[in-house]
Order: structure tokens, then C-alpha cells, then sequence
């Protein structure tokens, strides 16, 4: 089946990106003109749960933190892809056994490494 795709074929996703685009701009036009508009040193004040607010908010974090949260993000995604799998194991035989175990034999080998590395040690 050969089949091509003139440009008048995306119109409509094209109204669409425009219509959702416009709708955008004229809500933020709309809320920013007619909402109100009161300043006041206590409003301009930073409020994070009633706590009053001490030092910089600019202070360095370390880098361990952000490693421990894209590590965790990185084996939280690869945890997902294992219900799938477990759901459909009948159905995908000795071809989809063998498969999850390589994808689990990457995943331990990755994870390997990051604990050769040390970086799941908190100084």
C-alpha cells in the first residue's frame, strides 16, 4: 500500500496547534490585564509554609543530591517496564524470557557500576 501525504493532509492539526496556541495567548493576555494588581513589600515577600524565610535561597546543594534523584527516576522508569512483561509472559514465550533477561542483566550490570563507583555514598 502506497500512500503519500500532501500538506493538505496536516490542516488539521494545524488549525488545531493554531486554535490551542491562540487560546493560550489570549487567556494569559486576558488573566495579566483584568486580574488585579496590588504591590506590597509583604505580598513581594517569599513564602514557602509559614516558615520565615532564612539565608539565600541561591545556596550551592551538592551534586550527590541531584545524582541520588536522576538515579532513582532512572530505576523507578526501568521498574515500569517490567509490568508489561509480567502481564503478557505467556504470550511472549521463550523470545520475551530472554530478552527481560538481558534488560535485567543491563539494568544489574549499570547498577553495578554506580556502586563501584561510590556514588551511593553519602559523606
Amino acid at each position: 500500500m502506497n500512500t503519500s501525504y500532501l500538506p493538505a493532509d496536516y490542516l488539521p492539526v494545524l488549525i488545531q496547534l493554531g486554535l490551542a496556541l491562540g487560546f493560550i495567548v489570549t487567556t494569559m493576555i486576558v488573566t495579566h490585564s483584568i486580574g488585579p494588581k496590588r504591590k506590597s513589600e509583604k505580598k513581594d515577600d517569599p513564602f514557602e509554609c509559614g516558615i520565615p524565610v532564612q539565608g539565600d535561597a541561591r545556596t550551592p546543594i551538592s551534586i550527590k543530591y541531584f545524582l541520588i534523584a536522576i538515579l532513582f527516576v532512572l530505576f523507578d522508569v526501568e521498574v515500569i517496564f517490567l509490568y508489561p512483561w509480567a502481564v503478557n509472559f505467556k504470550g511472549l514465550g521463550m523470545t520475551g524470557f530472554i530478552e527481560m533477561v538481558l534488560f535485567m542483566g543491563l539494568l544489574l550490570a549499570g547498577f553495578y557500576y554506580i556502586i563501584r563507583k561510590g556514588v551511593l555514598k553519602w559523606e
